[in-house]
């Protein structure tokens, strides 16, 4: 039954006090000659003696109407709504109903009780029912006698590990973690260069065990993967380690509980996890890019199933990653880079910055091969204790940088094909020239980890880094 064009409509439910205490101003509100429609959310018998009461247990026009608390009275005028008070108060009541002497006697005023479409999991049931959030993406029906997991498995939307089934509500409650549009198209996510819509990330972004105030962050990531400085399609293919790995900097750090202290490159954190996963199962899922198929990796990398931690900005001696990408301070961002695994860098001794910058460049010399110069990036994530380091030092991350530049800089006879016994090299017209490990721009500083323990991390990119293969790529975090 569609609601009265014009009136009073009042919602409320039997287990509510505050709805029991004003029943004899219902009828007050009767008895006055006035038109009153009442929508029980929980007992088709209750109020009694008031008539006309409809039974919305199934909570249709209290989705409709959006009602938060109970009892909420409206006033309609013309299929229009001009009035509405929440609760009980006195005045407000007497305002909307025109009614001078009404429920005299009674409290000024009380709060009412939460309303039963809006408790947890029933809204997004009901956006569902009533279509608030219409979804584009083809329904598949686990069959009746399969394990929705084992239906995910035979889809083939899996990474080799159980998902969550992405059913309609659980979308739904995704989606209602960004403003965005369900249908915004995010990007074309190669290798089938198919469109990813809001609504088809926060699929996957279920599938990946995320909860909904990730997927601002997962969408951003999708963004910054379709990006051509990137090379998505490129790393997808290559036979190289190579997977995206995000970092996250900014306030969303904390707001959703990401990890950048004790194990951030590991496992245990669910927000790290979930939104590395979603990312590799969209370009799974979305764009096609199966292992066996378009991605043609020989070993591949435990970071392809998800690579993704924020940095330690406060405990950082140095301005943020974001920051140095050109963000302001209080932005939340994502930078993605083509890694290829973690190598661990040992120092337990060093308590200078000179002798600790030693021990980095030696380590980073091996990224890839110690005698190919220019043709990977790399990220040294510096632990808080050799970071503290460099901050007693009053050491900047520049001047680190300049100082692993010179401590980095490899004399071609060293690297030419042969020398020293080893095949892999530069060619040997280039053996009189000085090169750099990295090109200009090709090592990037991150800091985070737990406070205890003297070890750092190499993160290796492509050996196509750069404009002829993948660049770091950065994009704001947009709610």
């Amino acid at each position: 039954m569609e609601p009265p064009q014009d009136g009073l409509i009042l919602f409320c439910k039997k287990e509510c006090a505050t709805c029991a205490m004003v029943v004899p101003v219902m009828k007050e509100i009767v008895t006055g000659g006035k038109t009153l429609t009442v929508y029980t959310q929980d007992d088709p018998g209750f109020p009694q003696g008031i008539p006309g009461v409809i039974d919305d247990t199934i909570l249709e026009q209290s989705y409709r109407f959006q009602i938060e608390t109970v009892p909420t009275l409206i006033l309609m005028e013309k299929g229009r709504e001009t009035g509405r008070t929440v609760g009980w108060d006195r005045e407000e009541w007497r305002a909307i109903t025109g009614m001078k002497g009404l429920g005299e006697g009674l409290p000024l005023s009380r709060p009412g009780c939460g309303a039963r479409n809006v408790e947890p999991g029933t809204a997004e049931e009901l956006a569902v029912r009533f279509g608030k959030i219409p979804l584009a993406s083809r329904r598949i029906t686990s069959p009746p006698l399969e394990d929705e997991m084992e239906t995910c498995f035979a889809q083939g939307w899996t990474d080799g590990l159980p998902v969550v089934p992405p059913t309609e509500v659980r979308v739904v409650r995704m989606l209602e973690g960004t403003t965005r549009s369900p249908n915004e198209p995010v990007g074309i996510i190669p290798p089938n260069q198919e469109p990813c819509t809001v609504e088809k990330a926060a699929i996957n972004a279920v599938l990946a065990g995320c909860r909904p105030e990730y997927l601002p962050v997962v969408l951003a990531a999708v963004e910054a993967a379709c990006l051509d400085e990137f090379c998505l399609h490129g790393l997808l293919a290559t036979t190289y380690f190579s997977g995206p790995l995000v970092i996250v900097n900014g306030p969303i750090i904390k707001s959703i509980g990401l990890n950048s202290g004790v194990n951030a490159l590991g496992q245990g954190n669910r927000a790290n996890a979930t939104i590395g996963r979603a990312l590799q199962l969209i370009v799974r899922n979305v764009g096609g890019g199966k292992p066996g198929e378009v991605d043609r990796a020989t070993l591949g990398n435990p970071g392809k199933y998800t690579f993704c931690f924020a940095e330690d900005e406060s405990g950082s001696p140095w301005e943020s990653l974001s920051v140095e990408r050109g963000f302001s301070e209080g932005v939340s961002t994502v930078t993605l880079f083509a890694g290829a695994g973690v190598q661990p860098v040992v120092d337990q001794l060093s308590r200078k910055p000179e002798s600790l910058a030693r021990t980095f460049a030696l380590c980073l010399k091996a990224v890839a091969h110690p005698k190919i110069p220019m043709a990977t990036d790399a990220i040294l994530v510096v632990c808080p204790e050799h970071g503290n380091i460099f901050r007693q030092a009053g050491w900047t991350k520049a001047r680190l940088k300049e100082e692993l530049d010179a401590l980095l800089q490899l004399p071609g006879k060293e690297l030419v094909r042969g020398a020293q016994g080893i095949a892999e090299g530069i060619p040997e017209a280039m053996q009189e020239m000085t090169l750099p490990k990295f090109r200009p721009g090709g090592l990037t500083l991150v800091h985070a980890g737990g406070t205890a323990g003297r070890f750092s991390a190499i993160i290796s990119g492509w050996v196509a880094s750069g404009p002829r293969g993948s660049q770091l790529v950065t994009k704001e975090i947009r709610r």
